[in-house]
């Protein structure tokens, strides 16, 4: 996936710095996106992965209008478990981030069944 940086990926942008460079959540988000489409061909019908782990460092700063390449590679599967490892380039081929990024393969509908039931009332006392 390439993405080029604009004004709305920097880390003002995001409030995660003080500088008009890629931020780290958007690496991120654009690492998770490369790892959904990766995982596209381990998930079945009614089936979709969500992430749980996330191991990635963020090593060169990118500008406004630099070029942005992520790769996900899968690796070994462990049960529903897929972990791929994540890779950023720049536009001089200059690695901007890498690490590792787990995603787990959940049923769609009984994940979701989750969020539909009834919240119990908020407690404002201790306990």
């Amino acid at each position: 996936m390439r993405h080029r940086v604009t004004a709305a990926d920097t880390a003002i942008a995001l409030g995660s710095g003080d500088v008009p460079v890629l931020a780290t959540p958007r690496l991120l988000a654009w690492m998770e996106a490369a790892t959904v489409a990766a995982a596209r061909p381990f998930v079945g019908p009614g089936r979709t992965s969500v992430g749980t782990a996330v191991r990635v460092e963020h090593v060169r700063a990118t500008p406004v209008g630099g070029e942005v390449e992520v790769l996900a590679t899968v690796g070994p599967a462990e049960g529903r478990r897929l972990t791929f490892e994540v890779r950023a380039v720049d536009g001089e081929g200059q690695v901007v981030g890498s690490g590792e990024i787990q995603r787990v393969v959940v049923d769609r509908e009984r994940f979701l069944a989750a969020f539909e039931r009834p919240a119990g009332p908020l407690s404002t006392e201790g306990g």
